[in-house]
């Protein structure tokens, strides 16, 4: 069975909106984890060959992937209270 596309209405927001974040200059950017759990790939390694495509892409473009990619590392809480570090990409979108 097809999936079916159900278009946002007013007062509702798409899936990469619900995962925007924005630093304290207004900037908006998206965390590749977060990304990758919204488009469905239960294990993160299997995106990070979708970030590095999308990487060249953007330098094909003749963007600088540097201002659109940035590693990073964030700490994730793990049972007992500890913390474990794991990879992660801020994502921008292109700027006019």
């Amino acid at each position: 069975m097809a999936r079916e596309i159900v278009k946002a209405t007013i007062g509702h927001k798409s899936p990469s909106e619900r995962i925007k974040r924005t630093n304290e200059a207004g900037m908006e950017f998206w965390s590749s984890r977060d990304f990758a759990e919204v488009l469905g790939y239960g294990d993160y390694r299997n995106f990070e060959g979708v970030i590095e495509k999308t990487r060249l892409s953007c330098f094909s473009a003749g963007n600088r992937p540097e201002d659109h990619f940035v590693d990073i590392t964030e700490m994730v809480a793990i049972g007992s209270g500890a913390e474990r570090p794991i990879k992660a990409v801020l994502l921008s979108r292109k700027s006019e």
